[in-house]
């Protein structure tokens, strides 16, 4: 597809636009109206959000003029809200304008696009209310030269926000398809990643820890603080790996955590395994002579980041109920800890550089080991030889009855059973997290809404 981005059609320029003004402020009227499936039951509401829709549709039509490559789209979006206002407000279904959005189609940098659908936003609303998000395609060249490339990834498209309502003034980082309100579930060709949001709040999370644990960053790690696009950029490599590994390799994994249910710590184990075989790629990549400069030299920083992330933000982020993503977290640092490249001496945090990353790539290597042997094992043998893994490195509950062996675990019942054994909290932090997670808990908590706009520094906020 033949696009380029012009004065026209740049997403700041639309933001100020009257038509998308009036749009935001309808569709904040009707989420007042809608209920969680995202109908509007109550008929007396029905002529302000009969209104609502009214403006809605009128925004669209002045916007589309700006982006023709969503014309058809959005043409279609315009019948969804049409034909769910004729049939009475009941719950929307958006699958003719959803099959037609193609973002994946045209990732150019800085590319608009206009989304407004009935659709909750993962860790943000579980409601399925309309939401209208203004965004932005981050597609620099040398991730488009390792996209066609070795790292294939045709249905990954990394965003940054310009303007959104409310359901994503929240942690959601995503806009996944499989969130909107459709008669039925479509074949599901794209994904959206919010880089600017999880760069924006690497970077907050980043400069807090480093300050509370005294950590000394290298000289290259120490520029993500300081340019927010850098790091934009960074993450959207990130990304592009991570994503496409969930696909790939021995005992592919549902990505989103939707057929399968288990453990949660299995869970841990899979985003860990796409996290450091981003890692281990990136290593790679830096080493590579034949790669561009801009492609080694981001290399480098993912690494920083995968690291800073999961062991500041991660490991004590959410609470404490299944959290595998702060398993995942405690156990990258906990493997680093105990392989003596990171180090909690007289109060400050210490991490020897030269011999990082073999270290965190041996642990990869445990995890994809574990997922090949697992291949020729009963799922239960699955389970147990993971948890082994888990807890080889963290502490498990002194409650545990996983960690009593298998001889305490009902093996002779449905696997709910054994799902059921394992605490909400199986493996709890550590005293070094307990003491960080108190310091870092305002920081953590004021990303919630952030943007690539917002400012890192946070000291008046957690003051206050």
């Amino acid at each position: 597809m033949s696009i380029t981005v012009n004065e026209l059609t740049k997403a700041e320029d639309l933001k100020i636009l009257p038509a998308w003004t009036a749009l935001k402020a309808a569709v904040i009227e009707l989420q007042k109206v809608q209920v969680q499936d995202g109908s509007v039951p109550d008929a007396a509401h029905h002529d302000g959000a009969r209104s609502s829709v009214n403006t809605i549709v009128a925004s669209i039509h002045e916007l589309r003029q700006h982006l023709p490559h969503d014309s058809e789209y959005l043409e279609l979006l315009v019948r969804d809200f049409g034909r769910w206002e004729s049939e009475g407000f009941g719950v929307p279904d958006f699958l003719d304008s959803l099959v037609a959005f193609h973002p994946e189609h045209a990732r150019i940098d800085g590319l608009p696009h206009l989304v407004v659908f009935p659709m909750y936003t993962q860790n943000g609303s579980t409601s399925r209310l309309v939401e209208a998000v203004l965004l932005e395609v981050i597609w620099p060249d040398f991730v488009s030269d390792l996209e066609a490339g070795r790292y294939s990834n045709k249905l990954f498209v990394p965003i940054s926000f310009v303007d959104f309502t409310p359901g994503y003034d929240t942690n959601s980082a995503v806009l996944f398809p499989e969130s909107v309100a459709v008669r039925t579930t479509p074949t599901f060709t794209w994904g959206g990643i919010f880089a600017d949001r999880e760069a924006a709040r690497f970077r907050r999370v980043l400069k807090a820890a480093a300050d509370i644990t005294g950590l000394e960053l290298p000289a290259d790690a120490a520029e993500l603080l300081e340019d927010q696009h850098l790091t934009e950029k960074t993450f959207v490599m990130w990304d592009l790996i991570h994503d496409r590994t969930h696909m790939r390799g021995d005992l592919p994994f549902d990505p989103f955590m939707i057929k399968q249910r288990m453990p949660f710590f299995l869970y841990s184990l899979e985003e860990l395994r796409c996290d450091l075989t981003a890692f281990r790629e990136s290593v790679i990549i830096e080493k590579d002579e034949n790669a561009s400069e801009d492609a080694r030299k981001h290399a480098k920083l993912v690494q920083y980041a995968v690291i800073f992330d999961r062991i500041f933000r991660f490991a004590i982020t959410g609470n404490r109920v299944r959290n595998y993503d702060a398993v995942g977290g405690q156990l990258l640092f906990a493997w680093m800890h105990q392989h003596r490249v990171l180090h909690w001496t007289d109060g400050k945090l210490s991490i020897d550089w030269k011999d990082v990353a073999g270290v965190v790539v041996e642990l990869g290597i445990r995890i994809e080991e574990l997922y090949w042997r697992s291949i020729d094992r009963p799922k239960t043998a699955h389970w147990l030889a993971a948890y082994e893994l888990v807890s080889e490195t963290l502490t498990p509950n002194p409650s545990s009855v996983w960690a009593k062996g298998p001889e305490a675990l009902p093996l002779d019942g449905p696997p709910k059973g054994l799902t059921d054994q394992v605490h909400d909290d199986e493996f709890p932090l550590s005293m070094f997290y307990e003491a960080l997670e108190k310091k870092m808990r305002p920081v953590i908590e004021s990303t919630a809404g952030i943007t690539g706009t917002s400012p890192v520094n946070t000291e008046s906020k957690v003051d206050a």
